[in-house]
């Protein structure tokens, strides 16, 4: 057996298996309650810029735009 065709079968079937069991791993792991505090935070990254700048002005005793 040529070296092409071992490497195609051990990626054909292993290195399939061993992939989904990283992405189940991953998934599993990004669920779980500990990372609730990392989900929150992310959810809460489109709002940042909004927040920064809005914060300034309302500490200011300035109306916010």
């Amino acid at each position: 057996m040529d070296t092409y065709s071992l490497l195609r079968e051990i990626a054909d079937s292993w290195v399939l298996l061993a992939m989904f069991l990283f992405f189940l791993g991953v998934a599993i792991w990004a669920f779980l309650p500990s990372q609730a505090a990392a989900r929150e935070a992310a959810r809460q990254i489109p709002f940042r810029q909004d927040a920064e700048r809005v914060a300034p002005a309302s500490q200011e005793g300035q109306p916010h735009v």
